[in-house]
């Protein structure tokens, strides 16, 4: 009984600490006051203030589109990959999928210092390119990591079957292979939108000045001094990645319950 009530407090105080931080954010967003030691009343004018914010709005939009834009081609190329390194004999798929999971277990610092110094040494000049570049690159792995279990459970006997009766390979992938796919792919693009989103530390080291995303342009406002204004963009930023990532997971639960019924 006292290992049980200690593992709940345990997991408890886990958390607090972490959401603790968070919803006390959410809270200030709210509060009338501009200072956060008093609370001045409930009201949402920070939440329109932040929208009628020319800057903030431009900030959105560029980063809504690197998200989507980034998401997609990373999408495709990481399920063409997930394809080529499935077909591969066991050794070379072993380390091919070693190979694309150092980007995931590198540290975003060293990759957004890293693309910097590429930029750099080629000339490029920093901006919207250099910054979709370097989110599609860091997607791809993930999408990978979305696409593999699937293709393992793929019958690919109907494809043969359908390449017997005539369909050329192109046809019989995406009437066969890719419906077994899908789900696999949609959680790919759905986790690549959430990381794009949320990334700050590549983006800062490789947008250049004069270009800013939503994460980046909170840390430029903050180090002027912390607005009310942020605490409600904090807030949307939280709750649209928390949405997507309750997407990403839908998918799979939905799956496990139907191999249950069957």
């Amino acid at each position: 009984m006292i290992v049980n009530r200690l593992k709940k407090i345990y997991v408890a105080l886990i958390f607090i600490l972490l959401y603790a931080p968070i919803l006390t954010l959410i809270v200030l967003s709210f509060n009338a006051s501009k200072t956060r030691a008093k609370w001045g009343g409930f009201t949402i004018k920070w939440y329109l203030s932040l929208f009628q914010n020319e800057q903030i709005m431009t900030a959105l939009s560029t980063t809504l589109i690197i998200a989507f834009v980034s998401a997609l081609i990373a999408t495709v190329i990481g399920t063409a990959a997930s394809i080529g390194i499935f077909s591969m004999k066991k050794g070379w798929r072993t380390f091919y999928l070693g190979v694309t999971n150092i980007p995931m277990l590198n540290a975003d610092i060293v990759t957004g210092i890293s693309f910097m110094l590429l930029y750099i040494a080629i000339g490029a000049s920093f901006g919207f390119p250099t910054v979709l570049l370097a989110h599609i690159t860091f997607n791809i792995p993930y999408v990978i990591l979305s696409v593999m279990p699937k293709l393992k459970q793929v019958n690919y006997s109907t494809y043969e079957a359908a390449l017997d009766l005539g369909a050329s390979p192109v046809y019989a992938f995406f009437k066969v292979i890719f419906p077994e796919i899908l789900s696999g792919v949609a959680s790919g693009f759905l986790l690549s939108f959430t990381m794009s989103l949320d990334d700050f530390i590549i983006t800062h080291f490789t947008k250049g000045p004069g270009f800013d995303t939503l994460s980046t342009k909170i840390y430029t406002e903050v180090k002027k001094g912390i607005k009310p204004e942020m605490y409600a963009l904090s807030t949307l930023l939280f709750l649209s990645v928390l949405i997507l990532l309750f997407l990403v997971n839908k998918t799979p639960r939905k799956e496990k319950k139907q191999i249950i019924k069957e």
